[in-house]
């Protein structure tokens, strides 16, 4: 948060399996106001494309849980509250598959001015560990880019 706070940058999040919890994580820090813009919960599929600007045709063809849906959720959180950065999570946080995909399996993603990177984790362990890790590696992924 301090990085944001030093140059003056803000931050967004368009979340689907974790449901808010890293915009929730974000602004538990005190001074959060000044970097935080806002956040997206997206957790029903068509959610993403109404609210957070996935491409329809993207969601049909391969479903919710893809890398490039992630991509495309951190772009649309950054432009629908205009922030700096963007960050993006879809995935399955089990117990059971989605869209064939295995729980457990991880889209974050990260856009900013000129950037646009996703990664595709693979973490064990009940449902809460899982939306747990996936918020570590999302605030991982986005200090990586501010240090």
């Amino acid at each position: 948060m301090a990085a944001l706070v030093r140059r003056g940058e803000t931050v967004a999040t368009a979340e689907s399996l974790t449901a808010g919890l890293v915009c929730a994580t974000l602004t538990g820090v005190p001074g959060a106001s000044a970097a935080v813009r806002g956040g997206l919960i997206v957790y029903a599929t068509d959610l993403k494309a109404t609210l957070a600007g996935v491409d329809p045709d993207l969601l049909a063809a391969h479903g919710a849980v893809h890398p490039e849906v992630a991509a495309q959720l951190a772009e649309g959180a950054r432009e629908r509250c205009r922030a700096n950065w963007g960050v993006g999570l879809t995935g399955v946080a089990g117990p059971d598959p989605q869209d064939g995909v295995a729980p457990g399996t991880v889209h974050v993603a990260l856009a900013g001015a000129g950037l646009r990177t996703t990664r595709t984790l693979e973490f064990s362990g009940v449902r809460a560990e899982v939306r747990a890790a996936s918020v570590a590696a999302a605030l991982d992924l986005l200090r990586e880019h501010l240090v």
